[in-house]
């Protein structure tokens, strides 16, 4: 069998706006440096998404050194990756969760409210805040970023091959929207990953992801359809649940970088 092998690494800076692909990447303890550290939310202080409003899909990202650039057509802007200046605070609500947010400026604020035609600010989520994992889930009481649940997301390369096999048009990785991916191994292999590692940084697998509408909205044009949820379902639908890909936690926290090996242990 073919070495299992980090093949891809992606971070979604913004929640729910475009990913960025990198050849390395920082383990922290609420995600990948940079992860979803920041969201849209809404005047009633509610996070927004592209389950609402699809057209998120379309600002595209990149970083550099210092900025992350966040283009929406003919409009950009930058974004300092620099830890904010310490702001007013303000409570924001993300699932069953509240949390602490800063306001990154009025103009930022300003500039998403108006190519998205509704009233929003742009916030960051200091890396020292709480938002604990489900201690149901957690191994050594974890926090997240503003990811949905959990820190990091894993999906084999050929479980989407073995997806886009049956659906009647192919889709990409950038669907299911994971962190790492990998080649290597039988289709959904991660499913039962528990003890593993990339290269020397130890994970555990702690939840199979359900999923959500996302991958049903083309990142390209923001259009909704009903694949790949339709197919999925046929076989991948668990207690009303689509499951696609593992949920994770880190136990160390280095670095990873597209090519290290990974070891499944298990124990």
């Amino acid at each position: 069998m073919a070495d299992l092998k980090l093949s891809q690494i992606w971070i979604y800076p913004v929640k729910s706006l475009g990913g960025i692909s990198l050849q390395t990447a920082r383990v922290m303890p609420k995600g990948l440096q940079y992860d979803r550290r920041w969201m849209l939310i809404d005047d009633e202080g509610q996070f927004m998404t592209q389950r609402v409003h699809p057209e998120m899909a379309l600002f595209k990202l990149t970083i550099g050194d210092e900025h992350i650039v966040i283009d929406y057509g003919q409009h950009s802007i930058g974004l300092s990756i620099e830890s904010p200046e310490p702001g007013a605070t303000i409570s924001a609500q993300i699932w069953d969760d509240t949390v602490s947010v800063t306001e990154v400026s009025p103009a930022h604020s300003e500039w998403f409210s108006d190519l998205l035609k509704i009233k929003c600010r742009l916030v960051s989520f200091p890396e020292h805040n709480a938002r604990a994992v489900d201690p149901k889930y957690a191994v050594n009481d974890e926090h997240v970023s503003l990811a949905d649940a959990y820190p990091f997301l894993i999906i084999g390369q050929s479980s989407l091959d073995d997806l886009n096999r049956k659906l009647p048009q192919p889709i990409t990785m950038r669907r299911f929207r994971p962190n790492f991916v990998f080649t290597g191994g039988e289709p959904h292999e991660e499913d039962g990953w528990r003890n593993f590692t990339i290269g020397s940084t130890r994970f555990v697998g702690v939840k199979r992801c359900a999923r959500c509408a996302v991958p049903t909205i083309d990142p390209d044009t923001a259009e909704k359809g009903i694949e790949p949820t339709r197919t999925l379902a046929t076989y991948r639908k668990r207690d009303n649940k689509i499951y696609f890909g593992q949920n994770l936690v880190a136990v160390d926290h280095t670095q990873v970088k597209v090519g290290d090996l990974i070891t499944v242990r298990n124990q």
